[in-house]
C-alpha cells in the first residue's frame, strides 16, 4: 500500500494499537481498519494481519451500522 493517512489511532494496550486510515493501493482508494503492533515502547508501529479494509461504497453501510451502535449503547445507559 502506499502511503497512509491516519484517520484515527485506538490504543489497544500499551504494545497494541487500532490504527484508522485512508490508503491508496493499485489505484484505487479504501479505508482500512488495522492492528499494529510496537516493540520498542512506540518508536515504530509495525502492522499485524489483523484487519479489515473497506472499499469507497462499503462506507455507507460501515456509518450506518456504527449509527445503529451508538442508538444500541445509548439506550442501554
Amino acid at each position: 500500500m502506499a502511503d497512509a493517512k491516519i484517520l484515527a489511532t485506538i490504543d489497544r494496550s500499551d504494545t497494541e494499537q487500532l490504527q484508522i486510515s485512508v490508503s491508496e493501493y493499485k489505484g484505487r482508494s479504501y479505508l482500512n481498519m488495522r492492528i499494529f503492533y510496537t516493540t520498542d515502547d512506540g518508536a515504530s508501529w509495525l502492522p499485524t494481519k489483523k484487519g479489515v479494509t473497506f472499499s469507497p461504497d462499503q462506507l455507507d453501510l460501515l456509518s450506518d451500522a456504527i449509527e445503529e451502535a451508538k442508538k444500541e449503547f445509548m439506550s442501554e445507559e
